[in-house]
């Protein structure tokens, strides 16, 4: 079983994932009245799991709007104790280090796992355990809010596997170790 941690995910010119206030308005800034996924479909079609944070995982839950997954989703957090009721079937919690996770998550089958949220995706870089970034940028300037990346004991370092560009405005990385 192959073993890769990927990440797809949209940010600001400015480099955040979310407003000030924690919130992703800015996010439909470039209309795009066609619908364009932009590869995520194909993304998620390569991937086995989803793990995400707390912050990510109730964000989600916020939208107010069917489960969006399709695929397992194990959500880190240690101030969770459970998993509210109506997402238990499609939703795992899991604790401990990063190595114990995926070590679990790896025991039941899943091997590409996409990282989503701010603070899982800075754990998984400072532990070096992201292989490949797919990073859109929505021509937009934030000014502040929740940055992508934190700090790193170490630079990391990628190459640049693709480019494109969406709706002539929204640029999309895809950046490999």
């Amino acid at each position: 079983m192959e073993k890769r941690n990927r990440v797809f995910i949209a940010t600001s010119l400015d480099g955040y994932i979310a407003d000030k206030d924690g919130g992703l308005d800015w996010l439909h800034a470039i209309p795009n009245p066609d619908n364009l996924d932009m590869g995520y479909t194909k993304f998620m079609g390569e991937i086995d799991a989803i793990v995400m944070g707390r912050v990510t995982f109730e964000t989600v839950c916020s939208f107010g709007i069917d489960w969006p997954y399709q695929k397992p989703v194990f959500v880190l957090s240690n101030s969770l104790t459970e998993i509210p009721e109506k997402y238990r079937d499609k939703v795992h919690l899991v604790k401990g280090t990063l190595a114990e996770v995926l070590n679990t998550i790896h025991e039941q089958g899943y091997g590409t796992l996409y990282i989503d949220g701010g603070k899982t995706i800075q754990s998984f870089l400072k532990e070096d355990l992201i292989d490949d970034m797919i990073i859109t940028t929505i021509p937009v300037l934030l000014g502040g809010g929740f940055s992508l990346f934190g700090e790193l004991s170490s630079p990391l370092k990628f190459r640049c596997v693709g480019s494109e560009v969406f709706l002539d405005a929204i640029v999309q990385n895809h950046f490999v170790k």
